[in-house]
């Protein structure tokens, strides 16, 4: 084989990586990186987690899922589905409702004391999204969130690889 052969071989190597990388990162997969507090316990800031990007184009979101979406350009949040087209979401006393049931919520260190919001119905092809850490989270109780479209979903997050130590499978549903 040849130097210039040889050569060719891992460009084109390395090319295929590059397209392949490409590839997978605008259709398939993405890295974010966990900003702020509004999501712990759950996730930790700068936590870095991967979101995938098909999954609704085949399913909808169901309450319980982590989701990343768009805000505002270039400004992302992560955030958990409490209620899809047609719940209606009520907070009495610190504690969510969906359609007049209280929502099991085991992933909160604690409860909003005395806070009240709602009732409000999620419109079709909106989800409302709230923040693990409910007292420090603009979620969609924030009229400048308000609900989040579908167009707007990024994906769902389902792994966290960064830091090492810390890595996990990220569970969306509640048991």
């Amino acid at each position: 084989m040849s130097k210039w052969s040889e050569i060719w071989d891992w460009t084109r190597s390395i090319l295929i990586a590059i397209i392949l990388a490409i590839l997978i990162r605008l259709f398939l997969f993405e890295v974010f990186v966990v900003e702020g507090r509004s999501m712990y316990p759950t996730l930790h800031e700068t936590e870095r987690l991967m979101v995938n990007k098909v999954v609704y184009h085949y399913d909808d979101p169901q309450s319980g899922d982590i989701v990343v979406f768009e805000f505002e350009p270039g400004r992302d949040f992560i955030k958990r589905v409490i209620g899809v087209a047609g719940d209606k979401i009520e907070i009495i006393n610190g504690r969510v409702y969906i359609n007049n049931t209280m929502l099991y919520e085991p992933y909160l260190l604690r409860d909003m004391d005395n806070y009240d919001y709602g009732p409000v119905e999620v419109p079709a092809g909106y989800y409302f999204v709230m923040g693990d850490y409910r007292q420090n989270s603009m979620d969609s109780r924030d009229p400048r969130v308000g609900f989040i479209s579908r167009e707007h979903l990024k994906g769902r997050a389902f792994f966290i690889f960064w830091p090492p130590w810390e890595a996990r499978a990220i569970t969306s549903k509640v048991d």
